[in-house]
């Protein structure tokens, strides 16, 4: 573990792979920490594109991620009569968990973060052709431009198919050390339809104009909804090419065009109004897994790049940001650059990470099991529906428990009702620091008296 009383000089140097929300946010807390990083991304430029409300407050992007969005008062579910079936109501998680909630959009959140790194330190354009791992000596990026990349830590956070992943799984298999489980293509077991709309008319669709936002959907047996089996891969031969170009999107538009949409101002608004006003729509895979192997020797894994749970949870860019939240308090207290004592503190973010991963990988397939057909389904609806106040209240504060923070910023006072779970990256570290803080009193003492 880390020494109690380190040299500045043995910061490693971090660097990450990947600029997505899991990259950017490992990226800003390194730079409040004062460790050394740079990240590479292969895009070109920026494209506009739970609860860690605490860590925004500790970094100070807290006022201007509020600016950005809308407090998010309720999610709703509907049936496909346009009939209210259950609510989630959040100024009830507001007070549990201390904190309102908001939905920003992806993009602009995505930019907030993106403006809080330093530009001598972002690299775009930069697509990874090979990497070179040495426990002694550190790690080496080979780019397609010719230019090259060390460090003493690698971060893969380069998203659900992540070339460090690849890489790193490459070399432990050809050792026979990667476990069966790790080896294959990601499964997914449904697709869906992915655009953004051009502005909107307000007149036709009010809560445009509602300065709280209300999270709805859509779920019943009529619907042309289909579920592919849990061994269906992007590899699959059913799954080409040819089921993932423009042809194929524009396919799966026409048979959800008929679905009803809640939040219009007319009750036979479908989804269709919404589809003839988004400019390019995607078809996509929705991957779920959970990778056992998340670091070796200078090589470590976070967000999408080790775990991917359905987007019904809810829970992607939270675990990405509480990922990069856990290795920056263990890498912030790392005063060496031996690769032993890189293992150590990669082997404590994982047992703090791993477990909540898991959950929020079952909580997504039960979740989007929710939109099956079948007697299951309806069973699980009519539920959902009737679940009593207590069993909802419990199911929120497991959302809520979870409010990181990092031992090297100012804790943030927490007010909610709920208390935080415990966090063992930030009180671990808390103690390091604490005991290295006592360490150079002593020292100034015994110096002060000679």
């Amino acid at each position: 573990m880390p020494s109690e009383h380190p040299s500045p000089a043995s910061k490693p140097t971090v660097i990450i792979v990947g600029a997505g929300i899991a990259g950017l946010t490992l990226g800003i807390l390194l730079e409040k920490a004062g460790v050394p990083y740079e990240i590479y991304d292969r895009i070109t430029e920026v494209k506009p594109f739970a609860n860690v409300t605490p860590l925004f407050k500790q970094i100070g992007i807290y006022d201007e991620f509020v600016s950005l969005g809308k407090p998010c008062y309720s999610i709703d579910q509907y049936n496909e009569n346009r009939k209210l079936e259950f609510s989630m109501d959040f100024k009830k998680a507001t007070k549990m968990g201390g904190f309102p909630g908001y939905i920003v959009s992806r993009s602009a959140f995505h930019d907030l973060l993106f403006r809080q790194i330093p530009p001598n330190k972002i690299f775009l354009g930069k697509r990874v052709l090979s990497i070179k791992q040495n426990l002694q000596n550190g790690v080496q990026i080979q780019f397609s431009d010719r230019t090259v990349a060390e460090g003493d830590i690698l971060v893969g956070a380069d998203g659900a198919y992540s070339t460090v992943r690849q890489s790193l799984y490459e070399s432990l298999k050809k050792e026979g050390r990667l476990p069966s489980s790790d080896d294959g293509a990601l499964p997914f077991t449904s697709v869906c339809l992915v655009g953004q709309t051009k502005p909107m008319d307000p007149e036709r669709y009010p809560e445009l104009s509602n300065p709280i936002c209300y999270y709805r959907s859509v779920t019943g047996d009529n619907k042309p909804y289909s579920y592919l089996d849990s061994e269906s891969s992007k590899s699959h031969d059913s799954f080409r090419n040819s089921e993932w170009g423009p042809e194929a999107a524009n396919a799966m538009c026409k048979e959800v065009r008929g679905f009803p949409f809640p939040g219009g101002k007319d009750n036979d608004m479908t989804i269709g109004d919404l589809i003839d006003n988004t400019p390019l729509i995607s078809k996509v895979m929705l991957e779920e897994k959970v990778f056992d192997t998340w670091y070796s020797g200078r090589t470590v894994l976070i967000g999408d790049a080790c775990h991917k749970a359905h987007p019904a949870s809810g829970s992607g860019a939270m675990n990405a940001m509480q990922d990069a939240l856990a290795l920056a308090n263990w890498i912030s207290v790392l005063d060496s650059k031996e690769s032993k004592e890189m293992s150590q503190i990669f082997k404590e973010y994982k047992a703090e990470r791993y477990p909540i991963a898991k959950a929020s990988f079952a909580q997504g397939r039960t979740l989007s099991r929710v939109t099956e057909k079948g007697p299951k389904a309806r069973i699980t609806r009519y539920a959902t529906k009737k679940m009593p106040t207590w069993l909802w209240d419990i199911l929120i504060k497991r959302m809520l428990e979870s409010r990181p923070q990092v031992s090297f910023l100012p804790l943030i006072e927490d007010k909610g009702t709920v208390p935080p779970k415990y966090q063992p990256s930030l009180h671990k570290t808390l103690a390091i620091r604490k005991a290295r803080e006592a360490v150079e009193a002593r020292l100034a003492t015994v110096t002060t008296f000679v």
